[in-house]
């Protein structure tokens, strides 16, 4: 003991005591069930065959270089899934989790000596493989849902919701003068008087300047290029991503996705994206990419663009998009933007088309918030829009998964198999005190019979027959 407190000798790896035990009785974790089910329904469509496949081009080893053999690309997509499953953003964090979990290196395929990927793997991996590569097996998985007969394609709806990047306003540069944007804004509160000493003083500058607007075209994160300052869904200002989802209205599940600019408009290209989809559908389906299979889009108001809607209407699909402007002056527009419009109209304020409108907010909805809240793709953790992108198409992937693993099992997630351990445990209560009740309501309905030869009561007998000497 010194002045200071006690002192404690830390014991060195020698001292410490150390056990064996078999790897085969070590107990499982309750996500098994889980995991041995997303293993059996990946199985039976050959996703790692196929996932080999598709990144064997990427693998080719230089012979002259030398070096080791790569990780399974089926073992990295894998670890995606864990993520979005786990609900996990950041890579280092899924790698820990697969590390730590038994139940998770059985789905994975490694042994409990074995060393799983390091974190910085997935940044490797995902720079050798190419987009088109995620993008095939986000089609994988869609022609899985066709054999299910969970993907039709006749009536889709389009919708965007907000991603929020990996980078700070605090970190906007001038494109042309380099000049940061906190040292614009001091600058600015110098000129008009205002302590620039206080930060609390500079913000509320800031916020309530006249003039203020930060344009994309004069600033930039030189952190991410791509991403573009734009209000979220509570209209607070942030560096965004705007993701895109083309959702089955009969299924729910996600045939096409897009990211876009944070500054773009949603009617952009709507009708190239309404095609691609279609031929996609065609393509899982197995019909010929020709044949035309989408009866009816729906979209929101923000969608609204008569030439856009008038090439979905040429090529003899229904469109039901709302006009955003009351009262629009159509003498101002061509005759074919007209036609397009009033064609849209009718179709919104018709009965189908209202029950059209109320599905796509129901289904765009959910699947967001399995991808984006559930799935851990709320905030990204990457940098660009390709590798953000890459990370998508997989976690819109999984979101199909869990549609498919809830058609074959009835639980889609791990969410669901915890709530359903819980409602099986709540039901065997619920049974234990049925019981308990209905016993003590029969013993208490029942009189007492006493004993013939004695006395003095000696003996209760509920509901039994006296014994007769």
């Amino acid at each position: 003991m010194t002045e200071g407190g006690p002192v404690f000798r830390k014991k060195t790896p020698e001292e410490a005591p150390t056990f064996w035990i078999a790897t085969s009785d070590l107990p499982a974790t309750p996500a098994t069930a889980f995991y041995q089910k997303l293993d059996t329904v990946l199985g039976a469509f050959r996703f790692g065959e196929e996932v080999r496949r598709l990144a064997a081009p990427f693998y080719e080893m230089d012979t002259s270089k030398g070096g080791q053999p790569g990780i399974d690309p089926a073992v990295y997509f894998k670890m995606l899934m864990v993520g979005f499953f786990e609900n996990l953003p950041s890579e280092r964090a899924i790698a820990a989790r697969c590390a730590d979990s038994l139940s998770i290196r059985e789905f994975l395929h490694y042994g409990l000596g074995e060393r799983t990927p390091h974190h910085s793997s997935f940044t490797v991996i995902r720079q050798r493989l190419a987009a088109g590569v995620y993008d095939a097996v986000f089609a994988l998985v869609l022609r899985a849902l066709r054999e299910k007969k969970l993907l039709k394609g006749k009536r889709l709806a389009i919708d965007t919701s907000v991603l929020e990047a990996n980078a700070s306003l605090r970190s906007l540069e001038h494109r042309l003068t380099g000049e940061r944007y906190r040292q614009y804004v001091k600058r600015l509160a110098a000129a008009a008087g205002v302590d620039t000493s206080d930060p609390r003083a500079v913000s509320t500058f800031d916020r309530k300047r006249p003039g203020r607007k930060t344009s994309n075209d004069e600033w930039q994160n030189p952190h991410d290029p791509d991403a573009k300052v734009g209000p979220d869904k509570k209209g607070v200002t942030r560096m965004l991503y705007k993701p895109e989802h083309v959702v089955d209205l009969e299924t729910g599940a996600i045939v096409a996705v897009e990211l876009n600019l944070g500054d773009e408009r949603d009617a952009t290209g709507l009708a190239d994206r309404v095609l691609v989809a279609e031929q996609r559908v065609n393509v899982a389906v197995g019909d010929p990419p020709a044949r035309a299979r989408v009866e009816a889009v729906v979209a929101d108001m923000g969608y609204c663009d008569a030439a856009e809607l008038g090439t979905l209407q040429e090529a003899g699909i229904r469109t039901a998009v709302a006009d955003p402007v009351r009262n629009r002056r159509m003498e101002k527009l061509t005759e074919e933007e007209r036609r397009a419009l009033r064609y849209a109209k009718r179709t919104t304020r018709s009965k189908s088309g209202r029950a059209l409108m109320r599905r796509r907010g129901e289904l765009c909805e959910r699947s967001f918030v399995h991808v984006l809240d559930y799935g851990g793709a709320r905030r990204t953790t990457l940098r660009g829009r390709e590798n953000i992108f890459k990370r998508y198409l997989l976690q819109a992937a999984c979101a199909n998964l869990s549609l498919l693993l809830r058609h074959l099992s009835g639980i889609g997630t791990l969410k669901q198999t915890w709530a359903a351990s819980g409602r099986a445990l709540a039901a065997l209560m619920t049974a234990l005190l049925g019981f308990l009740r209905r016993q003590l309501r029969d013993w208490w309905a029942q009189p007492a019979t006493w004993s013939s030869h004695a006395q003095e009561p000696t003996l209760l007998r509920f509901g039994l027959t006296p014994a007769v000497e």
